[in-house]
């Protein structure tokens, strides 16, 4: 109920108390740390696991810093933390009271994730959710991430917890959304993209991942999980389609050796992002 002043709650005596004033919607933004010097935020989203969100959010990076950007990987998807891995990243983060230090990789990005703070990389996670969310915010507030073009965040699949801090407390430039073609991958999508919306933040596009298989006998091209219905997606929300990346048994090997930086094309070199 307003208390009927002219002036607004600013210079009220009773402004601590007030309903008017209590109903003022809270800032949940976190701020940098005070060394960090960030240009844009990119959150990379998918609606379900087992999309590929980890891979693409790595591509970009890559794809990125081949332009000559200065890129760093924001590892948040705390309880499956895979980003360092696939990057050859080992060792333990450096910790002082200024802060945070994250690892670089071998082509210069640098990296932040829980795996580059445990004991051991193999060391489960058993936190909840509230724990994990402030770990992700501590990841933004005190890690010292310099003079980065794009700092990418690595979303944790769905649309739990820690996305709802990711929307709320991080400054998004805008978001990446992953999806491959099943029909029940583009309803999930829906509900990822509609969260967005809801958190009012702005969706750069979307990457189809696991598009096809390029056959290097015959050099046919096959849907290995049936026909994309992502254009449905694209055309009601009217969004764009980034790129539509193929499964690519080299890939999955240059992860595994932690070398994807050795990645010849990432098949999203052509992608644009806020400047």
């Amino acid at each position: 109920m307003a208390c009927g002043s002219s002036g607004g709650c600013s210079g009220c005596s009773s402004a601590s108390t007030c309903g008017s004033a209590q109903q003022q919607p809270q800032d949940l933004t976190a701020k940098l740390n005070p060394l960090s010097s960030v240009k844009h935020v990119i959150g990379v989203v998918s609606g379900k696991g087992g999309v590929g969100k980890s891979l693409v959010t790595s591509m970009l990076a890559i794809s990125m810093a081949r332009k000559g950007y200065k890129v760093g990987i924001l590892d948040a998807d705390i309880t499956g933390p895979s980003i360092p891995k696939v990057f050859g990243v080992k060792g333990k983060a450096r910790v002082d009271e200024a802060g945070m230090y994250p690892l670089p990789s071998k082509g210069g990005i640098d990296i932040m994730s829980v795996n580059l703070l445990l004991e051991n990389e193999t060391d489960p996670v058993l936190w909840r959710g509230p724990i994990v969310g402030n770990v992700v915010k501590q990841f933004y507030t005190d890690v010292i991430w310099q003079d980065l073009d794009y700092l990418f965040v690595d979303m944790p699949p769905g649309t739990g917890d820690v996305a709802i801090t990711v929307y709320q407390s991080l400054q998004l430039d805008g978001i990446v959304v992953v999806t491959s073609p099943q029909d029940l991958v583009a309803m999930i999508v829906e509900k990822a993209v509609k969260m967005a919306d809801l958190m009012q933040v702005p969706i750069i596009g979307v990457v189809e991942n696991f598009s096809y298989f390029h056959c290097p006998d015959n050099g046919k091209d096959y849907k290995i999980f049936g026909d994309s219905h992502i254009d449905e997606v694209l055309k009601r929300y009217n969004l764009l389609l980034m790129a539509r990346l193929p499964i690519n048994p080299d890939i999955a090997a240059l992860c595994d050796a932690g070398k994807l930086e050795d990645i010849e094309k990432t098949g999203l070199e052509d992608v644009v992002l806020p400047q």
